[in-house]
């Protein structure tokens, strides 16, 4: 009797070890911007870091630098026999269509654009929703009614963003005038506040007292400058308000955190499928943000005003243009 106890015991042990060892082993893979962009890279890490906290499962952490490198980081990880590699920006997508084909048995999240295999998911968001929202109440808290639109990257993604940002600001008022810059058209553009800040500065000269800044670590130039200025501005992606209170208009965030720790969790919980996902207002993907940070700038006016874009946007009573789709804005 006590060797059959014993015999039972030592099976329990062995099937709790093999428990632990079946624990997914993932990896992310930033891109050009680094980790702490204060930004996209960051709201990434922070979806990452919360699945470590919740599950006491690790993950392994690289930055490609460049196009060529996220591929070679890629198989590099992919060689580890890895569950799931979440690759973060639209940069990593031939990277990832390349090194997923070659690795079947690795799964791959890609988050802001499409990469096709039976062992991919791709993560969109629908940033013109969450940008129509900021553009209202852009609008309505500006007093010279001429905004601006400091962009990264000069790509069809960013120029998403920049429609939907006019698209809220001229159904408020139609008379509104958006000037919009872009930092360049490499992803060396992610990386210079100098250049962010410049181009800020150029457009309060010319009036604008209300900039909305998406261009990543470029973006905190842009963001100084209205500081310095006395002008209103508006983060991205991470919940950028502390960054400046007072100055702050408010984040347009991007819940790429969720992104990420949706797919770590599906992969522990053996929920994972491959495919194509979207996530706008109604799928919390995407949202604006009132704090303690910019609850001083923001009037129970414009409060009351975006959320009733937002309900309006949810119910699909608005329909707010993808700038993607026709490669056109309306406005």
């Amino acid at each position: 009797m006590k060797l059959k106890q014993l015999s039972i015991t030592i099976a329990a042990l062995c099937v709790a070890a093999s428990a632990v060892a079946a624990d997914p082993k993932l990896a992310i893979v930033y891109d050009a911007g680094g980790k702490f962009d204060k930004s996209f890279n960051q709201s990434a890490f922070e979806g990452a870091n919360r699945f470590k906290a919740e599950t006491k499962i690790g993950y392994i952490e690289v930055q490609a630098s460049s196009d060529t490198q996220a591929e070679q980081v890629l198989r590099g990880l992919a060689r580890k026999k890895l569950d799931l590699i979440a690759a973060i920006g639209f940069s990593q997508t031939q990277a990832v269509q390349k090194v997923a084909a070659e690795f079947p048995n690795v799964k791959f999240v890609l988050i802001d654009s499409i990469a096709k295999g039976p062992n991919i998911n791709s993560v969109l968001f629908r940033e013109e929703e969450g940008s129509y929202l900021v553009g209202v109440a852009a609008s309505m808290a500006s007093k010279s009614k001429k905004l601006g639109f400091v962009g990264g990257m000069d790509i069809p993604l960013i120029r998403a963003f920049a429609c939907g940002y006019s698209q809220g600001a001229k159904a408020n008022n139609a008379k509104v005038d958006v000037l919009q810059n872009m930092v360049g058209t490499t992803s060396a553009a992610w990386n210079d506040p100098a250049k962010g800040g410049e181009l800020a500065r150029a457009q309060f000269d010319r009036g604008v007292d209300v900039v909305f800044a998406v261009a990543g670590g470029s973006g905190m130039g842009t963001l100084q400058t209205a500081k310095e200025k006395g002008k209103l501005a508006i983060g991205v992606d991470s919940n950028q308000n502390h960054l400046h209170p007072g100055t702050m208009l408010t984040s347009m965030v991007k819940r790429v955190d969720g992104a990420v720790y949706d797919s770590f969790m599906a992969v522990k919980n053996g929920t994972w499928k491959p495919g194509v996902s979207y996530r706008g207002l109604k799928e919390g993907g995407v949202d604006w943000v009132i704090d303690k940070d910019n609850r001083s700038v923001v009037s129970p006016d414009i409060e009351k005003k975006v959320n009733e874009a937002k309900a309006a946007i949810i119910s699909g009573k608005i329909k707010v243009i993808d700038y993607r789709v026709g490669s056109s804005c309306p406005v």
